[in-house]
C-alpha cells in the first residue's frame, strides 16, 4: 500500500509500504482522514528529537473498521467509525502504576517513535480506539489534538470561578479554551496571529491580545483588578512564554506547561514560592479528555468547519507540509483527506 513518508529533512515521498498485520487484539482500520499536528511538522523540519527519519508522520486518525483479529470484543464491527488513542502503555512504570498512563515513561506514539497514520489502512489494538458513528469523518480527526488542550485545562483543575489565560492558539491552545470554556470559566487569549482573531472571538473568550501591540500584563492587570488569573496555559512552547505564564499567573494560581521549550529557560523562582503556584506539566490525553471533546464536537457541529483550515486531497498530500510552513498564522487545522484524489 502507499504511504507519505518523512524521508529527510523538508522532504517528503510516497512510498509503498507493507500492507499492516492484524495481530488477535488488533483492528484493522481503513482511514478516512488525518490531521497534521505541530510534532509532525518539527518532524518535518528536523526539530522533534523524539523521533528518526524515516517516518511515516500522522496520529490524528479517524476511519472505519474493515476488520478485526481474532480476539476483538463483538461491538468492534466492520463499517463502525473509530477514532484513534495514538498513544501506548507499559502499564508497569511509576505514571501506568499510579493510573496516569498517558504519561507512561515508555510510550511510543503513530508517527513519532512509531510508523503513523498518512497510509491506507493501519492496525491498532482495539482498547487504542473510540467508537463514534455521530462524528462526521472530519471531525473524528480533530479529537486527538483537541484532546490534549482538554487535558491541560483537567491539569488546571479549572471551574466556572476561574479567570484562564491561554498562550497560544494553535490547536492545542484551541482545545484549552474549548475545555476551559466548558467548565463555565471566563477565557483570555493571547495570540500574535491578527487573522485568528475573529475566529478566537467566535469561540466565546473575554478578550483576544497579541502580546506583540498590546502589553499583555497591563491588559491581565485591568481585566483582574491587578490579582492576575487564577490558571495560566502555556501552548506555545518558547522561553519567554514559559516566563509570562508565572509572571501573569495570581497568587494562589495554576500554571499548566502544554507546550515545551526547545530550548533551557531561566526564572525568577521567587515567584514560585511568593505566590505559591501549582506548576503543572500535561502530556497527552487521557479516554476521558477524548469523552469530553466527542462531547464538544457533538454539541457544537459547526466547530469542525471553523477549525479545519485546509484539506489536501491524498494524492497531494506531499504539498501539506510546505502550505502549513508558510500559512502558519492563518492555520488552525491541516487535514489528508485519505479517500479524495484531487484538490477539489
Amino acid at each position: 500500500m502507499q504511504a507519505l513518508v518523512i524521508t529527510s529533512v523538508g522532504e517528503t515521498a510516497f512510498k509503498t509500504v507493507a500492507e499492516p498485520e492484524v495481530r488477535p487484539q488488533d483492528v484493522l482500520l481503513d482511514i478516512s482522514y488525518v490531521g497534521l499536528c505541530g510534532s509532525d511538522l518539527n518532524t518535518f523540519n528536523g526539530l522533534n528529537p523524539l523521533t528518526t527519519l524515516p517516518r511515516i508522520p500522522g496520529h490524528e486518525i479517524g476511519g472505519r473498521i474493515i476488520g478485526t483479529g481474532s480476539s476483538v470484543p463483538p461491538e468492534f464491527q466492520n463499517g463502525r467509525a473509530a477514532i484513534v488513542i495514538p498513544y501506548t502503555t507499559c502499564g508497569t512504570c511509576s505514571a501506568c502504576r499510579s493510573g496516569r498512563a498517558n504519561a507512561c515513561r515508555h510510550n511510543e506514539t503513530l508517527g513519532v517513535q512509531r510508523e503513523g497514520g498518512m497510509s491506507a489502512q493501519i492496525a491498532v489494538p482495539h482498547e487504542r480506539l473510540i467508537l463514534n458513528d455521530t462524528l462526521s469523518d472530519r471531525a473524528l480527526a480533530l479529537v486527538e489534538p483537541l484532546s490534549v488542550g482538554f487535558h491541560a485545562v483537567a491539569r488546571g483543575r479549572v471551574s466556572q470561578k476561574d479567570t484562564v489565560l491561554v498562550l497560544g492558539a494553535g490547536m492545542i491552545g484551541v482545545g484549552a479554551i474549548l475545555g476551559a470554556l466548558a467548565q463555565g470559566a471566563t477565557v483570555i487569549v493571547s495570540e500574535v496571529s491578527e487573522t485568528k482573531r475573529d475566529a478566537l472571538q467566535a469561540l466565546g473568550v473575554a478578550r483576544v491580545i497579541n502580546p506583540h501591540t498590546e502589553d499583555l500584563g497591563a491588559v491581565i492587570d485591568a481585566m483582574t483588578e491587578g490579582h492576575g488569573c487564577d490558571v495560566v496555559i502555556e501552548a506555545v512552547g518558547m522561553p519567554e512564554t514559559f516566563r509570562s505564564a508565572i509572571d501573569l499567573a495570581c497568587f494562589g494560581g495554576r500554571v499548566v506547561y502544554v507546550g515545551y521549550a526547545k530550548s533551557e529557560v531561566a526564572y525568577n523562582t521567587s515567584l514560585f514560592n511568593l505566590k505559591e503556584l501549582d506548576i503543572l506539566g500535561s502530556r497527552n490525553a487521557t479516554r476521558s479528555d477524548f469523552e469530553a471533546v466527542i462531547t464538544c464536537l457533538e454539541a457544537n457541529p459547526d466547530l469542525e468547519d471553523r477549525l479545519i483550515s485546509r484539506v489536501f486531497p491524498w494524492a497531494e498530500a506531499d504539498k501539506a507540509f510546505p502550505y502549513w510552513q508558510a500559512n502558519r498564522q492563518e492555520t488552525f487545522k491541516v487535514l489528508i483527506d485519505m479517500k479524495a484524489n484531487q484538490d477539489g
